[in-house]
């Protein structure tokens, strides 16, 4: 069988989204032994050596970028090892599919502010879908109500943090390799690792074999998804595409279940329906909005 361009890009995506998942999962499986900043460094340092052995291949090392595009990947490289932090610390806090949940969010976040940001136009329509939206993320994480915790912040904090580096990615020229984007933040993640251990004063251990593994497994998972994914979107139209990064979503419903006996309650998946429901909206519409420039 001959698969279309869209539905091959569509595998992929799906493929990065559960790669991703299952990274996060083995992060929170390898947390409870390991100080919290050492483990962000060890799969940093494994990262960084993967795509690095890719970029070598691919020939994208001797790429010189311009003066705006190092100060953008600079920039975006913060927001990744700031938006890391806040989310492993609440992903070994909370439930995995919880804090999926509210990072279905991105979508949204990311239309709002390329129009706030960056002048690009957005309608009515995406603007209330966005304001439903947010709706559905307050409702996962209940401020003020006996379900609220300190670590759905920093589930926010994260979506804000993504946010940034994903504008930040979209002003990029299009010809610096992504692979030497992803590169320079594997290496930022895990510098700002070091030196956070550093502060913090942590008392480093030696992983035994299991957490080695979990951690080997969760840097590949990482290079697959990040691979998967920029083969995705240049393989397919975004529009059709992007709506299968949910899969994320799924995943983390069936990993939070088998291997940590977690399940949403009933107000965290009115939530989630209601986030994905306006992501979905949101880039249909971005897709019409497209077609008729086109």
């Amino acid at each position: 069988m001959i698969l279309s361009d869209n539905i091959r890009a569509a595998l992929l995506i799906m493929t990065s989204m559960t790669a991703f998942t299952v990274n996060d999962a083995l992060m929170k499986l390898a947390a409870p032994n390991l100080p919290f900043f050492q483990q962000i460094f060890i799969r940093g340092c494994m990262i960084s050596v993967g795509l690095f052995a890719l970029a070598a291949l691919w020939g994208h090392l001797s790429y010189r970028p311009s003066r705006r595009d190092r100060g953008l990947t600079l920039l975006r490289t913060l927001a990744e090892a700031v938006g890391t932090v806040f989310f492993l610390t609440a992903l070994f806090s909370m439930p995995i599919a919880n804090l999926s949940a509210i990072l279905q969010a991105l979508p949204l976040t990311v239309t709002l502010a390329a129009a706030v940001f960056l002048g690009e136009a957005v309608g009515w329509r995406r603007i209330a879908a966005i304001v439903v939206g947010f709706i559905g993320v307050a409702i996962i994480i209940r401020p003020g109500m006996e379900g609220f915790t300190i670590f759905s912040v920093y589930g926010v904090a994260a979506v804000v943090a993504v946010t940034l580096r994903d504008l930040a990615a979209r002003r990029l020229s299009p010809t610096i390799p992504s692979s030497r984007v992803a590169l320079s933040a594997a290496v930022g993640v895990t510098a700002l690792a070091a030196i956070g251990s550093i502060l913090m004063g942590e008392v480093w251990v030696m992983p035994n074999a299991t957490e080695l593994a979990l951690l080997a497994g969760a840097a590949l998972c990482l290079m697959a998804g990040y691979t998967s994914a920029v083969a995705g979107m240049r393989t397919g139209e975004i529009g059709f595409v992007a709506p299968f990064r949910y899969t994320s979503l799924l995943v983390a419903l069936i990993l939070g279940l088998v291997l940590f006996d977690e399940w949403p309650d009933a107000l965290t998946m009115l939530g989630a329906g209601i986030v994905v429901a306006t992501g979905l909206f949101t880039l249909y519409r971005e897709r019409q909005v497209r077609r008729k420039r086109v």
